[in-house]
């Protein structure tokens, strides 16, 4: 039996990364995977990869890290309203400027995908770890997301588990291919705002995967966003001020 965790979604939220680290150490989890979206809405952009380098945590190219390393153009979302792009468009312009070169330089150079094979007796056990869709780094898989067409996106790939992130918000659905969604650790858009992730125990019986919830201090991440130059929406979003998008 192996046991390894999964998350994402990071967002520049250094004390909900350290919780979550510090629950994977009490567990004994040694072993762990980060799907993408280290920097952007919080003001610890540097300090998470900085963490994440010294590390050596695998990760994903998130669709903010590739923004963030490739100076890409921001572009209003469809189900954002004018509030929330406005704001969206300000903190990822405070990213742009305060994320160093030596780390934008790092993110330009993560995967896209990692696969992840484990062989327990004569059984492999095949993981595919992407940050949104198996086709893109931007594509959002909810829940109700059709599966036989998630999974007509695998092409040749036959992987017995998909690990997405990127909608924060969490859930697992079983099917031909275990779907998991690990949520988000400094993001999330459930109604507890808990730090997310997924530790999955992986037998030669199959992958089981438990959605983890991890307490910190919101109303510290809170003050620390108003009292810097990212937008107070934001702090605003962690101590549920207003309601989610999705």
């Amino acid at each position: 039996m192996i046991r390894i965790a999964v998350f994402s979604d990071v967002h520049a939220n250094l004390p909900a990364l350290r919780a979550v680290l510090t629950d994977l150490e009490t567990r004994g989890i040694n072993q762990y995977y980060c799907l993408g979206d280290l920097v952007d809405f919080a003001p610890w952009g540097n300090e998470v990869i900085e963490l994440f380098r010294d590390k050596k945590i695998p990760c994903l190219l998130g669709n903010h890290d590739e923004r963030i390393a490739f100076d890409s153009p921001i572009t209003p979302l469809p189900h954002h309203d004018k509030i929330e792009t406005e704001n969206r468009m300000l903190a990822i312009d405070y990213s742009k400027r305060v994320i160093t070169y030596d780390n934008k330089q790092w993110l330009a150079q993560l995967p896209f995908q990692i696969e992840l094979v484990f062989k327990l007796g004569e059984s492999l056990k095949r993981i595919l770890l992407v940050h949104a869709s198996p086709r893109h780094n931007d594509e959002y898989i909810h829940e109700s997301y059709p599966t036989d067409a998630l999974l007509a996106m695998l092409g040749d790939k036959k992987p017995d588990a998909l690990l997405m992130g990127h909608t924060h918000q969490s859930y697992s659905k079983h099917s031909d291919v275990l779907l998991v969604n690990c949520g988000s650790v400094g993001r999330s858009k459930e109604t507890d705002r808990k730090a997310t992730y997924c530790l999955l125990t992986i037998s030669e019986a199959g992958i089981l995967p438990e959605i983890v919830k991890v307490d910190y201090d919101l109303d510290y991440v809170a003050a620390a966003i108003y009292n810097s130059p990212i937008p107070d929406f934001y702090g605003d979003f962690l101590l549920q001020k207003w309601a989610v998008t999705l």
